[in-house]
């Protein structure tokens, strides 16, 4: 198989290329990626020798054009993913996660590649804290903020092309992942690096909002599982059964690297910030076999904790200029 990974240098999608050409020697890998501060060309040394990477911008009709008509499948990663940056300056959000999925989805037409489209639960909105419930293939959407509402809509585009066009295509939304590789922007890398750095973890609000929380190796497995055999038109849910609330994952990262449990601030809470998200993945299960490996969310977290302290060398450059960023926001929340 010849596979084009888009966004293949950023969180998940580097996680994805290196299972990859670990597990499937027989899949020739070219990564896509423009290397924006989320992509990271440093997270592919390990697989370099293994891979052809292209840097270029997925909004590149004629880069997109001349890498899809060479390959079997494209799995999209790429997008804009970080709420914060969304509420600052939302046009890099539509430009890439809309915008992109449609050159993508263009050239997939035309050469009759097949698709896989990865989204998020952010879609649907939230739930609230008390509400049994769950997200489904069914649960409609109703997007918080400028990032969640490009990936709807950048959902809607591949739902249409597939409808209209009759594109090879499926879809998965996933529940929020961690493990090694994510960028210090996001809310558990940075508050391992903070602690690690001496400092102390921030929190949203009261820390009572909840995530569903999924090792990034057991969202990419999934996503080999509907490559394979997934029914094409259709979406999958993907999650691990792991939610938790904010304060009690920077409880456990502090209890993990040896300090008071307590020792943490509170910010102000961001406009918009969703409350929980929770993922039914009974079809992914049920019809494709699929199951988390990482059942135990604590020994996940104190594996990523280690992979941070390990690699240093790959997080130390991300992090000034990050926690500048998170200080002017947080400076502009209380005034």
């Amino acid at each position: 198989m010849r596979l084009l990974v888009t966004g293949g240098a950023g969180f998940i999608g580097a996680n994805f290329v290196h299972q990859t050409v670990t597990e499937r020697p027989d899949v020739r890998v070219t990564v896509l990626d423009a290397l924006t501060y989320a992509g990271n060309r440093a997270s592919l040394d390990p697989v370099t020798d293994r891979i052809e990477f292209v840097h270029g911008d997925v909004t590149d009709v004629q880069v997109v054009d001349r890498l899809v008509a060479d390959s079997d499948a494209v799995v999209h990663f790429a997008a804009e993913s970080h709420n914060d940056n969304s509420l600052a300056d939302p046009w890099p959000f539509v430009h890439t996660n809309v915008v992109g999925t449609y050159a993508l989805l263009e050239a997939v037409r035309r050469y009759d590649v097949r698709y896989h489209h990865i989204s998020t639960d952010e879609v649907y909105g939230d739930l609230a804290l008390d509400d049994p419930a769950r997200f489904t293939e069914q649960t409609a959407y109703n997007p918080s903020s400028p990032y969640s509402s490009t990936k709807a809509s950048s959902d809607m585009l591949v739902r249409a092309w597939t409808r209209s066009f009759g594109i090879r295509a499926t879809l998965s939304n996933c529940s929020n992942n961690y493990g090694p590789y994510q960028h210090v922007e996001k809310f558990i890398p940075r508050q391992i690096t903070n602690v690690l750095d001496g400092g102390r973890p921030k929190l949203y609000g009261a820390g009572a909002n909840v995530r569903d929380w999924i090792h990034v190796d057991d969202h990419n497995r999934a996503v080999w599982e509907i490559l394979d055999r997934g029914a094409i038109g259709e979406t999958y849910l993907i999650g691990a059964d792991g939610e938790a609330d904010n304060r009690t994952v920077v409880e456990t990262v502090l209890e993990i690297l040896g300090r008071d449990r307590a020792d943490f601030d509170f910010v102000p809470d961001r406009p918009g910030h969703d409350l929980r998200y929770a993922i039914d993945s009974t079809r992914l299960r049920t019809e494709l076999g699929w199951a988390p490996r990482f059942r135990d969310f604590r020994a996940g977290l104190e594996a990523t904790v280690a992979w941070y302290r390990d690699n240093e060398a790959w997080w130390r450059p991300q992090k000034a200029a990050t926690e500048a960023i998170y200080a002017n926001n947080e400076q502009d929340l209380e005034s």
